[in-house]
């Protein structure tokens, strides 16, 4: 596994709207997974609809909405190399979120999610996905954001059992707890949501 280096510090930077080719570069010829190009909270529906707009539709539009100034994110590189993703923005972009029963909250127009994480493999356990949502934070604070919802996946009961990554591409409890996050949820809940308030500026 290839380790960061002194000489090849992580840099995390915000998303523009030229940079369509980074990822594509990072996403790759799947689309960093199974055609979702970070798409799946944007499609309103599940099932046939979202089967058929996997793979070459979802490039298309994730390329529109980047072009467009539409998305917030967060991207991270060693070097030039891209080596990490996570998207971030207003949840009322995200309309399959209101789909999923486990995932509902008392949100509102000032309401920002972090929906999801994309790591490459040889990029793993090595804090890219800290540092990219320490960024993602920083980006709904800039954008004024009232509070900041995230929706990791939930351990394991056996907690030594590590989660694997297929699993865990919208983060890890650790992963928010760390940057403050509060849960909202309960063990009786079948999903965990985890929320940070901003304070208003003076």
């Amino acid at each position: 596994m290839e380790r960061l280096k002194q000489s090849k510090k992580l840099v995390v930077r915000a998303l523009t709207n030229e940079d369509w080719p980074v990822i594509e570069t990072l996403f790759g010829d799947k689309g960093a997974c199974g055609g979702c190009w970070c798409m799946s909270w944007r499609v309103p529906k599940g099932g046939k609809t979202w089967e058929q707009a996997k793979g070459e539709r979802n490039r298309r539009a994730f390329r529109r909405l980047i072009q467009r100034g539409k998305v917030y994110g967060s991207l991270a590189f060693v070097g030039t190399e891209p080596v990490g993703w996570c998207n971030v923005g207003p949840r009322i972009d995200f309309p399959r979120l209101t789909r999923v029963k486990a995932l509902q909250t008392d949100w509102n127009e000032g309401t920002w999610s972090v929906t999801c994480f994309y790591i490459p493999a040889k990029w793993r356990n090595q804090r890219v996905a800290t540092a990219l949502l320490k960024h993602a934070v920083a980006i709904a604070r800039k954008h004024g954001a009232k509070s900041l919802e995230g929706y990791p996946v939930r351990p394991f009961k056996n907690a030594d059992t590590p989660i694997p990554a297929a699993f865990a591409w919208t983060g890890v409890n650790a992963l928010f707890e760390k940057e403050k996050f509060v849960k909202l949820t309960t063990p009786s809940d079948s999903r965990d949501v985890f929320v940070k308030k901003f304070r208003a500026s003076k």
